[in-house]
């Protein structure tokens, strides 16, 4: 039995069992390190919002899985997983039952539990220098995440350290790494908490009288990381023309899957905000918008096909004198087929196919369906899905006149390339349409952290607009303005500065995460070459 493997005398403390030096963890300690973890991660995202918790996380899976054979390192991340992505993605368990839910929870688990392999794997490494171990959590988190983000059919970003961190002083890292960077800098500060502690009790039980000095100064470098996050500048507002937008948010009759089987009423309900917003204006209780944003799904009846939806969405656009980007579900191209679309809609003109997003990234299971006649052994309700969603070609770059924007559908704001895409092409404003109707508040609010992100990653102004709520803009720093209530009617009007720089996160694009990941390879690999050295055998 090597060091890695040996469970020796009972520790009577927490802190004691933690950094116990040369012994693995006994399991009955770490378990529940486990799950304190996944719970610490969970309180970090909103609704919660307590993102101090997603280093304490990070640093309770590291410390439980070192030093532990591979399998029990694995256990132990899927642990963490489970009480991480179980109580976050519940939500998918409103309408549909309890299945969709718990298979997704337990696919996203696993990939904790690669990643609680992963920390075993390195040990010898972190052992070697101990203050390799902050580095080595950084790489291996930011690697899972890669790897989570991608597979399997285009993967699943829900849930990414970075997306905790809305209100806290690493957003404003979005700026130079985007997403992948803002999550390096939390689990580097969780490897920090796991090397001060473990070097602390060393150090004092050695009868060291600086044992404090070892715990004190990777706590300055907690300290110093947050301070450098703030001197990282961002844009708090943008350089070019002022435009006035507005977003209804004309909410539905019923929240759940049937808001399909209520496409009309959430149709006039849009239409009827807005000749609301036209009145005001009208009166001079509010700006002229020069744009008028509606959510996903806002015209479940595809306009182009339907004349009567075609009118009521004329009607509004003519009535307030401005275009309308609309959130409709477009029928084709092909037989079977249909597509989620934002679709500018012009005062007088009509429906300007020219600029015309089709979702580039639909939600498999939800949109359409992989392996249908697999999936239908395991569930009938895929079924429900008659027919799959297609594919767009091209980025949300839409141009609308005094503005171009970056539109991006629901989920799809979680993914890197398909937002940072728009803002390459052109987009001075980012725009997210949504369709909360089947899901809660607590998903919408883990929604407008992305968005947040979104916002310093590029150095643009945001907004988000649902159906439901959470709606609201986002100032370039980060900060949220006007944001609405959920399952309500409101409409919201801003003035937004728009902006043409790029952020250093924009010019980079995915090198930063490619670096990282690349470099949680060659830490696998370190690992590997210095094991066969000590002969060591992985479990």
């Amino acid at each position: 039995m090597t060091t890695l493997d040996r469970d020796e005398s009972h520790v009577p403390t927490l802190a004691g069992a933690l950094v116990t030096a040369g012994r693995t963890l006994p399991l009955r300690v770490a378990a529940p390190m486990a799950v304190a973890a996944g719970l610490a991660l969970l309180l970090a995202f909103p609704p919660y919002g307590v993102w101090p918790l997603a280093p304490v996380g990070v640093a309770l899976l590291a410390a439980a899985a070192h030093r532990r054979r591979l399998r029990a390192g694995a256990g132990l991340g899927f642990l963490t997983g489970v009480a991480l992505f179980a109580p976050m993605l519940a939500w998918t368990n409103l309408h549909t039952g309890y299945l969709p839910w718990v298979l997704l929870s337990l696919l996203q688990a696993g990939y904790l539990a690669l990643l609680g392999a992963a920390t075993a794997w390195v040990s010898p490494l972190a052992d070697r220098g101990r203050w390799q171990w902050p580095a080595l959590t950084g790489l291996l988190w930011v690697g899972q995440e890669a790897l989570r983000d991608r597979t399997p059919f285009g993967g699943f970003p829900w849930g990414r350290l970075a997306f905790s961190q809305d209100d806290s002083p690493l957003l404003r890292l979005a700026a130079l790494g985007g997403a992948p960077l803002v999550t390096f800098a939390v689990a580097l500060l969780g490897g920090l908490l796991v090397a001060a502690t473990w070097r602390g009790w060393e150090a004092r039980r050695d009868g060291r009288p600086e044992w404090w000095l070892t715990a004190a100064v990777p706590a300055a470098v907690v300290v110093a990381v947050g301070v450098v996050s703030l001197l990282v500048p961002v844009a708090a507002a943008g350089g070019g023309r002022t435009v006035t937008v507005a977003i209804v948010q004309g909410n539905v009759p019923r929240l759940g899957l049937d808001f399909n089987a209520q496409r009309q009423a959430v149709l006039n309900n849009h239409v009827d905000a807005t000749l609301e917003l036209a009145a005001r204006v009208a009166a001079g209780a509010e700006r002229q918008p020069d744009l008028v944003v509606w959510p996903e799904n806002s015209s479940d009846i595809d306009p182009l096909r339907n004349p009567t939806a075609g009118a009521r969405i004329a009607q509004a656009a003519d009535t307030v004198r401005a275009p309308i980007l609309v959130g409709a579900v477009l029928l084709g191209p092909g037989p079977g087929q249909v597509r989620n679309a934002g679709i500018l809609w012009r005062p007088d003109t009509g429906a300007d196919m020219t600029q015309l997003y089709t979702k580039r990234h639909p939600v498999p299971f939800a949109e359409y369906v992989p392996l249908r006649d697999i999936a239908r052994q395991v569930s009938d309700k895929v079924d429900l899905i008659r027919n799959d969603f297609v594919p767009g070609s091209t980025p949300g770059v839409v141009r609308v006149g005094p503005a171009t924007l970056g539109d991006v559908i629901c989920f799809e704001v979680a993914y890197d390339e398909v937002v940072r895409d728009t803002v390459t092409g052109g987009a001075q404003l980012l725009v997210v349409q949504t369709n909360n109707a089947t899901f809660n508040e607590a998903e919408a609010r883990q929604q407008l952290a992305m968005v947040r992100l979104r916002a310093v990653e590029h150095g643009r102004p945001a907004l988000m607009a649902s159906t439901v709520g959470v709606s609201g803009f986002v100032a370039p720093d980060g900060r949220v303005s006007d944001a609405t209530g959920f399952n309500t009617r409101e409409v919201v009007v801003r003035q937004l500065r728009l902006d043409d720089g790029r952020t250093l996160a924009t010019r980079l694009g995915w090198w930063p995460e490619l670096a990282l990941a690349a470099l949680a390879v060659a830490a696998l690999a370190g690992a590997g070459v210095l094991r066969r050295r000590q002969r060591v055998v992985p479990g």
